[in-house]
């Protein structure tokens, strides 16, 4: 997530907020300066302002936005920052809107802390359920002790260290997810609506290297695997660096994993695609307005050898951007099932005093015109894992994209087909 203070500059992450803690990156606030320098309002004012020009949807909700100005600007005064972050969080929730949100000069320090890759936490990517409310799971990031645990995606989070969260925002969980490192977090989950488990987390470093990517030789003459994590601001030069050397290696195609990549940079979903498609449209964006912006690709293709693409429930944001797009295109065939289901355009912004906020400004289609938000993208082989395959699976990470895992056999299979169509060892270069 790109963050530039003119101008907006569109993110396509989900709201997805790891509880992390402040490594040494990010913004320095100096001591000594006064916390507002005019009054407490012009912060609220700033904030109403840029959801007033650039917010999705025109109707607010259905809501009198001028009204709620009146509301939170005009009317109220405010003795304390805390109440005026407490106020900024209330006249969002108008918007109904989970991804529209408020960040504290720590809460956006400790995100840019996360885009960066540095940072200590127990590896949970957090959303709230537009429509429960209630705090959800996207994804645990791989390696880390949430996924070392078990927790998956779509899992509820229902207490923190035995504290309710019915009523609680993400802003809110992550600060009590938070800690110092060795230290640990009891999470209570629920799971499948039905099932309670606990987890006794252990706080710690996360090393995030967004791509990993592996020649493997003894499958189908010698092919390409590669696990793309999130759309980081490092993923696109770390997959183009991938390609090129397994191509070097001689693959005969790829298999390219985003289970459980929870999204990230817009940006970095369209320049990962160009890797892999010649030519035709990748993503469209459509704002308020009704006005689009269309991104293609521009004949900057890596490779055009065959490729097939897993998704789970966990695939989200840029995720859906790239399946889509590869899928649409008919570049990729993809295995797996439905992915998570968010097709709207974040931007991020700096507000004064060192606060931030995240807007919904625009929402994203496929090539085909899909509006994929709660729907997902249904892939074209469906593969469903019974859960003691996916407990097998996560008990043992070692079996995960090998013969042990259903969705990666398939993949295999359906990669085979696409190699022999093609030509087979003709495209081995």
């Amino acid at each position: 997530m790109k963050i530039e203070k003119h101008g907006l500059v569109i993110g396509a992450t989900a709201l997805v907020l790891t509880a992390v803690a402040v490594t040494g990156a990010g913004l320095h606030l100096p001591k000594g300066v006064a916390f507002f320098k005019n009054s407490p309002k012009e912060l609220v004012d700033e904030v109403w302002q840029i959801v007033d020009k650039q917010y999705v949807d025109a109707t607010f909700n259905q809501k009198d936005w001028r009204a709620i100005r009146k509301q939170y600007v005009v009317q109220k005064n405010y003795a304390s920052k805390e109440e005026v972050y407490k106020s900024i969080r209330l006249m969002l929730k108008n918007l109904g809107d989970p991804y529209t949100r408020f960040m504290d000069p720590k809460e956006f320090r400790d995100l840019q802390v996360e885009t960066s890759g540095q940072l200590i936490g127990v590896g949970i990517q957090l959303s709230q359920n537009e429509k429960t409310k209630k705090l959800e799971v996207i994804a645990p990031i791989e390696d880390t002790s949430a996924s070392k645990a078990g927790i998956l995606s779509k899992d509820i989070i229902t207490k923190i260290d035995g504290k309710s969260t019915t009523g609680m925002d993400v802003n809110q969980a992550v600060q009590l997810i938070r800690g110092k490192e060795g230290t640990t977090v009891k999470l209570t989950i629920q799971r499948d609506n039905r099932q309670v488990l606990e987890f006794n987390l252990l706080r710690q470093q996360i090393e995030i290297h967004p791509v990993e990517a592996k020649y493997r030789p003894k499958e189908l003459g010698g092919i390409g695997y590669i696990r793309l994590k999130q759309f980081s601001a490092n993923a696109s030069s770390e997959m183009g660096a991938a390609i090129q050397k397994l191509e070097s290696q001689g693959a005969t195609g790829y298999v390219l994993d985003l289970r459980s990549n929870p999204g990230g940079l817009l940006y970095g979903a369209i320049d990962i695609a160009r890797m892999w498609m010649d030519d035709g449209k990748i993503v469209s964006t459509v704002n308020r307005q009704g006005t689009g912006d269309v991104s293609s690709a521009n004949r900057t293709a890596i490779t055009k050898k065959p490729l097939v693409v897993l998704v789970d429930g966990g695939s989200a944001s840029a995720s859906e951007i790239l399946s889509g797009a590869l899928q649409d295109n008919k570049r990729a065939q993809l295995v797996g099932v439905k992915t998570f289901g968010k097709g709207l355009v974040q931007s991020v912004r700096p507000l004064s005093e060192g606060a931030g906020m995240a807007v919904t400004i625009a929402k994203y289609y496929t090539p085909s015109g899909k509006d994929i938000n709660h729907a997902g993208i249904k892939p074209d082989i469906e593969v469903k894992l019974s859960k003691n395959q996916i407990q097998a699976l996560v008990k043992d990470r070692t079996k995960v994209a090998t013969a042990a895992d259903p969705q990666y056999a398939k993949a295999i299979q359906t990669l085979q087909t696409a190699i022999a169509n093609s030509g087979g060892a003709a495209q081995k270069k």
